[in-house]
């Protein structure tokens, strides 16, 4: 075990920024790699950290972080796809991580993950799910109507009461309402608004 195997691992992680989210070639509309996605669920996963604190933080933003790195060896499958093709994930990790001086805490994350029997691996795959509702409900909020057909499904995956609490939330406002929220006429002459 060197330095060069973590170097090696850094820049296979690093091709999940060109791997693309497969299921947007249905929906149609959007697009974004699995590294972009695995970044709005590890935001997510910190803000559920923050209101439960009851859970352990950095695992549930560790597994996050991590839950789809297999997919930098296998891709990104969508669910049609699934029926027809069988992936190895678990031997991708295993190989992934075998020559990492954390190769073993690497993989216990993502067993549990998979799991999803904890209350940090729950809340990651809410997390996970929430990143596509997010995405979603932009793309509703931007006119593309089939957007709203794919949020009738993500939202009942959700399992926990955080999950739902935001994803209720999150389909109550709209995409770029954070941005109105302290638009004035006058914002030009406003110094605190500057950075807008």
């Amino acid at each position: 075990m060197g330095i060069k195997d973590v170097a090696d691992f850094l820049f296979e992680g690093r091709l999940l920024k060109k791997i693309p989210r497969s299921g947007f070639q249905f929906l149609g509309d959007g697009k974004e790699s699995v590294a972009e996605h695995c970044f709005s669920t590890t935001l997510i996963a910190f803000v559920i950290s923050q209101l439960e604190p009851d859970v352990n933080a950095e695992k549930l933003i560790s597994m996050c972080l991590v839950h789809d790195l297999a997919e930098s060896r296998v891709g990104d499958l969508n669910y049609v796809q699934k029926m027809y093709v069988t992936v190895d994930e678990n031997s991708a990790i295993s190989h992934m991580t075998r020559d990492l001086p954390f190769g073993d805490h690497l993989t216990e994350l993502i067993d549990e993950f998979n799991r999803n029997t904890s209350k940090e691996a729950q809340l990651a795959h809410d997390a996970d799910q929430l990143a596509l509702i997010l995405e979603l409900k932009n793309l509703s909020d931007l006119g593309k109507t089939h957007a709203d057909k794919w949020l009738a499904h993500v939202t009942q995956r959700l399992t926990t009461d955080i999950g739902k609490h935001l994803a209720d939330a999150i389909l109550n406002c709209e995409q770029d309402s954070w941005w109105l929220k302290d638009y004035h006429e006058n914002w030009r002459d406003d110094s605190s608004l500057d950075e807008m």
